[in-house]
């Protein structure tokens, strides 16, 4: 039998109750990516044996589509148009093409890495900071993805937890709860462990694929419930990731607003992957019998921004 869900109360209390303010000192701000060690790499890089990498991202599109919150902008600078037939003083002058790319990567669409600056609750940021330390004008001074300067490389786990119930994806409105990644667990013959890096497979993305984009926030959305907090702490995950926008829509905590969010990044210092393809990876798995992979994630060298774009590659 399913235990209830939290209340409201209980999962604002969970900032408190699961709180890792102070846990590596006062001055952290990488939380629970503390919990990767030399040693814990090392044993990743064991995992490897076949030489074959996955990507775990999803292509980014200019396309304005439901789930389009602001359009990606691509801008040729310099193309190769009319350079075949050019003369050759221009030939000279110019030989390659270029772009502009604008993005605001937060929202539905891109696989992106959120730092625990994203999210503040009561004023804080992760460890007790104000979040009057993310500026219009400076942008995030502190706990910013350059943190990341050196890549995140660990054990990767997929819990494939449509895969485990028998069904194509989760409803919308559905969140996924402890006894779904037990489940997944159990049927994949894998435990997550300190330092790992948790993959959770929804089958969102594939619903999109089939059936086309919805508006989370509108139509609904899975993703992982605050119920998951304790389970994640008592573990020791040091980043997670699913193929949503890691919130249940709609919010079943209306006070909370965006609570996996806000108790992940807030209390625990978890950095979160959003919107991921899990798909060529679930059949990767799926094929070998094996649930666990070295995995790679390398964000862009952004001073002062509170996530990136990401392409987290998986390596079997």
């Amino acid at each position: 039998m399913p235990a209830p869900a939290p209340s409201e109360t209980e999962v604002i209390g969970y900032l408190k109750t699961l709180s890792n303010w102070g846990r590596w000192g006062a001055e952290d701000e990488l939380g629970t990516l503390n919990l990767i060690t030399p040693a814990k790499r090392l044993a990743a890089a064991r995992l490897v044996r076949d030489g074959v990498p996955v990507t775990c991202a999803r292509p980014i599109v200019t396309d304005i589509t439901a789930d389009t919150t602001f359009q990606v902008m691509r801008f040729t600078v310099d193309s190769g148009e009319g350079r075949d037939t050019a003369s050759p003083e221009r030939l000279l002058a110019r030989r390659g093409a270029g772009e502009f790319i604008g993005m605001v990567f937060h929202g539905y669409t891109v696989t992106h890495v959120d730092t625990p600056a994203h999210f503040f609750w009561d004023g804080k940021i992760y460890n007790g900071r104000s979040c009057n330390l993310i500026t219009a004008r400076e942008g995030a001074t502190v706990e910013a993805v350059e943190l990341l300067h050196d890549g995140v490389v660990s054990r990767g786990v997929l819990l494939d937890v449509a895969r485990t119930r028998g069904v194509s994806w989760f409803e919308r409105g559905e969140g996924v709860m402890p006894e779904d990644l037990e489940a997944a667990e159990r049927a994949s013959g894998v435990r997550v462990e300190p330092g790992d890096i948790l993959l959770v497979r929804t089958g969102n993305y594939a619903r999109r694929l089939a059936q086309g984009p919805v508006h989370p926030m509108q139509a609904g959305s899975p993703g992982p419930h605050a119920a998951l907090a304790p389970w994640l702490r008592e573990r020791g995950v040091a980043m997670w990731g699913s193929d949503t926008h890691n919130d249940v829509a709609p919010t079943p905590y209306p006070g909370i607003g965006h609570p996996f969010h806000i108790v992940a990044l807030v209390g625990l210092g978890l950095w979160l992957i959003d919107n991921m393809n899990l798909e060529d990876l679930a059949r990767a798995c799926a094929e070998r019998g094996r649930w666990e992979f070295l995995l790679t994630i390398a964000p862009l060298r952004l001073r002062n921004v509170t996530g990136s774009p990401v392409n987290p590659i998986a390596l079997f």
